[in-house]
């Protein structure tokens, strides 16, 4: 199963979806309720899709899944259980199983911004040991593998496709208005229970936030980087995870943010960051947090043209992202069929009507 720590995201497809690619027959197979699956005699444990419904669960008790909405859950989880097990048989026959010294210097890598304390507690949060998790490694770095093999590697973009892309969408090229690309680092004057940045660094009152927010704009004065600091210590769980990316911004579109931060980001100039922002609630206008604000780019109004390196890259970008989703949809979809995989969760979850 893909892994990357904090948290894992898995496949959502219908529960009918699910049971017609899973290939059910007429009857239940005599099995131990121990055995949610397998693939080519491969054994799926209950106990595995278990441990990762925990682990996706974790953290929000008071919004547990229950009923079909929980058994849903299983599913999909088991259903990526399931595509990844038949990926790993096709390693095996490709020679491309993730080795050993592969998975621990990963795993040295994603645990390079911890302390061994940090680290242990981040596993304990999620319910998960190390074993656990350089198993999951192993797995996600071989799918990787066996995807890039068998399909990235030979997807082509030509600049046919290209022209041909612009010339039928030249009105996505042409900006009425300056474009602003933002990133920020946000500190919230109370704790967050969202908030996943690599260090699970939050600031626990106003005081707590002021200082960190202080502390952040002295560390980039000193030369930090920007993103590798929102990815540490950013409190937006929506953007810390890319280095505190907000994307391209209308002009127009800030005239909707506080005053305080569209009148920063007026001044700036590409590439700088501003001082510190006192964000306020605009509603009850209560301090919710503090914000540094960067300009990466700022694009002018009007046409850009397909000699534009920019414009090709964009395009060509988009059309092996577009490219790539679907041959490995269909990749997945030819191994499926390839493999025998029986699903005695779905059946059983079938045969009881959805009751569990």
């Amino acid at each position: 199963m893909k892994t990357n720590l904090p948290s894992r995201r898995y496949l959502t497809p219908t529960v009918i979806a699910l049971l017609l690619a899973a290939g059910i027959g007429c009857g239940t197979k005599q099995v131990g309720d121990d055995v949610a699956a397998s693939v080519d005699g491969r054994k799926i444990y209950r106990t595995d899709v278990e441990k990762y419904y925990q682990n996706q669960t974790a953290g929000t008790q008071q919004q547990q899944p229950v009923g079909e909405q929980a058994t849903s859950l299983r599913l999909s989880i088991l259903r990526e259980l399931i595509d990844n097990e038949i990926l790993m048989r096709r390693a095996e026959k490709l020679g491309l199983l993730a080795t050993d010294d592969e998975v621990e210097r990963k795993l040295n890598e994603i645990k390079s911004p911890y302390t061994k304390e940090e680290f242990d507690a981040r596993l304990g949060e999620k319910k998960i040991t190390v074993d656990d998790f350089k198993r999951d490694l192993r797995r996600s770095l071989t799918v990787d593998k066996v995807l890039n093999k068998e399909v990235t590697s030979k997807i082509n973009i030509s600049d046919q496709d290209v022209t041909g892309y612009y010339n039928a969408h030249k009105a996505e090229f042409n900006l009425i208005e300056p474009q602003y690309h933002l990133a920020h680092i946000f500190v919230t004057t109370a704790p967050n229970p969202q908030v996943h940045n690599l260090k699970n660094d939050k600031a626990q009152n106003e005081a707590d936030a002021r200082k960190k927010i202080q502390m952040i704009l002295n560390r980039l004065d000193s030369g930090d980087d920007f993103a590798t600091l929102a990815m540490n210590l950013s409190e937006d769980p929506e953007t810390s995870g890319n280095g505190g990316d907000l994307g391209f911004a209308p002009e127009s579109s800030l005239k909707n943010t506080d005053p305080v931060t569209r009148d920063t980001v007026m001044k700036l100039k590409p590439g700088q960051y501003s001082q510190i922002v006192t964000v306020m609630n605009p509603m009850t206008k209560q301090l919710v947090g503090f914000r540094v604000v960067k300009l990466i780019a700022k694009e002018p109004a009007g046409q850009r043209e397909l000699a534009d390196p920019r414009v090709q890259e964009a395009v060509r970008s988009q059309l092996r992202d577009r490219r790539e989703q679907l041959l490995k949809s269909a990749y997945y979809e030819v191994l499926r069929d390839q493999a025998k995989v029986e699903n005695y969760y779905a059946e059983k979850i079938l045969q009881g009507n959805g009751v569990q």
